[in-house]
């Protein structure tokens, strides 16, 4: 755990939080100057209608726009290049999106692209991008990735079947737009899954070894609302309050991890998304238990920390009885999410371990793991969740 007296930057965007928060996009569009707007979505979230409400803010302030909304999950590379130019042609000057962690993600590229030139893939690692940008506002649509609010953009790099992660200041969104009705459309097992992905980043920034006083607050109370309000969400996707709190959750781990970066469990989730087109939650919430025991012998504090944010009295506890009851815990909120238990039944196999492996270990989330992983340490964890 990092010293009060340490060093320590925190960046988030200005944001809006609460019902109704969406119906700002036309007003915030016109206090950023745009006036004619890309809108960047995904054919899941047009369907819902969601984008209509926007686009009705927008024409109150006579705020054309351009949409874009064929954003895969895992967003791809030529996705980005076609979104820049849908961007260019259109004579755009700001962008909108709405949706989860892709479509983000893309539009963050797109903004990149546009105030870079280039290839997108040519921007990857850390603090690679020189220019700004046109200005970004993020509306999302799970409680989970926190795209919305963070410094990381990951494209999936379709050539070598590897996603690419960009981490700088210059992909930090201008607003976000956070709205907890927005999320009320997404089906159970979708809930389960972005909110084991918020949990992941919560945790992974509170055990992260670039962790600090400011990203531990939120990562912890992140974990407790987690906690409390998941399997609500998951079972009465209509409670307003849950979904309140588990959008609240997300953006609270999204700031934690944002600035304490993450560890082990996105690397190698990032490696399967690439390389197998996987759902990133739903790999974050299988491999989260096993790099949780991988790493226990350098995060007991932070154990006993997570124990106290799920109702676990951990004073009178051993350190041995810790690295094992954290770990369970998990195992028991992803099992009651009604997610499976190996990433075998996503299609991984034996065979696959050693490029997935390859992969990972080069990703820069694994810098920040709090115990240091080779290729081997990844391919153990790796087969012991097939």
């Amino acid at each position: 755990m990092s010293s009060i007296t340490e060093l320590r930057k925190f960046v988030v965007p200005e944001f809006v939080f609460g019902v109704g928060a969406r119906m700002q996009a036309g007003k915030y569009a016109n206090n950023l100057g745009m006036r004619h707007t890309l809108l960047v979505s995904d054919p899941g979230v047009a369907a819902t209608g969601l984008l209509d409400s926007v686009i009705g803010s927008l024409n109150k302030y006579n705020i054309e726009y351009t949409t874009c909304t064929g954003v895969s999950p895992n967003p791809r590379d030529h996705e980005i290049m076609d979104g820049a130019e849908i961007y260019r042609n259109a004579d755009c000057d700001g962008i909108i999106v709405i949706g989860g962690g892709s479509p983000i993600d893309c539009a963050k590229g797109i903004g990149i692209i546009i105030g870079n030139c280039g290839d997108i893939l040519e921007y990857e690692g850390v603090d690679t991008i020189v220019n700004p940008g046109p200005p970004i506002i993020c509306i999302p649509t799970t409680a989970g990735t926190a795209a919305d609010v963070s410094q990381f953009a990951i494209i999936l790099d379709t050539e070598n079947r590897n996603k690419i992660a960009i981490i700088s200041k210059m992909v930090v969104p201008d607003v976000a737009l956070i709205d907890p009705e927005t999320t009320v459309s997404m089906d159970p097992f979708l809930t389960a899954c972005t909110g084991m992905d918020a949990l992941t980043h919560a945790i992974e920034a509170l055990c992260s070894n670039a962790n600090s006083d400011i990203t531990n607050l939120h990562a912890s109370h992140a974990i407790e609302l987690i906690h409390a309000n998941l399997l609500t969400a998951v079972r009465e996707p209509t409670n307003i309050h849950a979904r309140s709190n588990m959008t609240l959750a997300s953006l609270e781990a999204g700031m934690a991890f944002s600035n304490a970066s993450l560890g082990a469990v996105h690397a190698m989730a990032h490696s399967l998304g690439g390389y197998l087109d996987l759902p990133h939650g739903e790999c974050n919430a299988i491999l989260l238990s096993h790099v949780l025991r991988f790493n226990a012998p350098q995060v007991i504090p932070e154990f006993g920390s997570i124990a106290q944010s799920i109702g676990l009295e951990s004073t009178q506890m051993s350190n041995g009885e810790l690295c094992k009851i954290i770990p369970a815990a998990i195992n028991r909120l992803r099992k009651d999410c009604g997610i499976p238990p190996v990433l075998g039944g996503l299609g991984v196999r034996s065979c696959d371990v050693p490029e997935l492996a390859a992969k990972a270990v080069k990703d820069p989330c694994l810098l920040t793991n709090p115990r240091p992983a080779n290729q081997r340490d990844l391919e153990v964890i790796y087969e012991e969740s097939i």
